[in-house]
């Protein structure tokens, strides 16, 4: 079956959530107490561990299906307009670029010379001398980086969201009924 990576990723959560399900009702159900004088066969929860266990096991494989799936369209599926950049790239490139655009802006924000706030105090004690931070960087040119930089992250994380939105991918699952339909 064709899937997008945005839907490959929505059925990997439902299938997870299948697991958690399962798992919280074998919690409950699987050990369950009994008053003496009780009949325990009336008040036995409905579980079938062979039953459950295969389900667990299915749902698994299938998960691991899936994400291998991911990851494999992830390193052979390149994002246009980025020179042979694939997605699994990408997806180490977008944090990498998140941070420099954020020093980038830091300094960007600086004047050329700052007086330094409280600079007139040393050791408790008010003093006539006034610190100043002097950028050893033209502020120009910081701010342009960071304008590149913020413009390179918008256009990569457009391009990322357009593939996994656009581009499908072949995922052969079996016995998925329950989960999609």
């Amino acid at each position: 079956m064709k899937y997008t990576s945005a839907e490959a990723g929505k059925l990997v959560k439902k299938l997870e959530d299948r697991v958690r399900d399962l798992l919280s009702m074998e919690s409950k159900a699987a050990l369950f107490r009994v008053a003496s004088g009780e009949d325990a066969d009336s008040l036995r929860p409905n579980y079938d561990f062979n039953k459950t266990q295969a389900e667990l096991k299915n749902l698994s494989g299938q998960i691991r299906t899936v994400k291998h799936a991911i990851n494999v369209f992830n390193t052979t599926h390149t994002l246009p307009g980025f020179d042979n950049l694939t997605i699994d790239q990408a997806l180490v490139y977008i944090p990498q670029l998140s941070n420099r655009k954020e020093t980038l802006r830091q300094m960007a924000a600086h004047l050329p010379k700052e007086r330094v706030a409280d600079s007139h105090y040393r050791f408790g004690n008010r003093t006539s001398f006034i610190d100043y931070e002097v950028t050893n960087y033209d502020t120009a040119a910081a701010k342009a980086a960071y304008s590149q930089a913020a413009e390179t992250l918008a256009k990569l994380q457009l391009a990322l969201d357009t593939v996994n939105t656009t581009e499908t991918m072949d995922i052969e699952v079996t016995d998925i009924s329950y989960v999609c339909g």
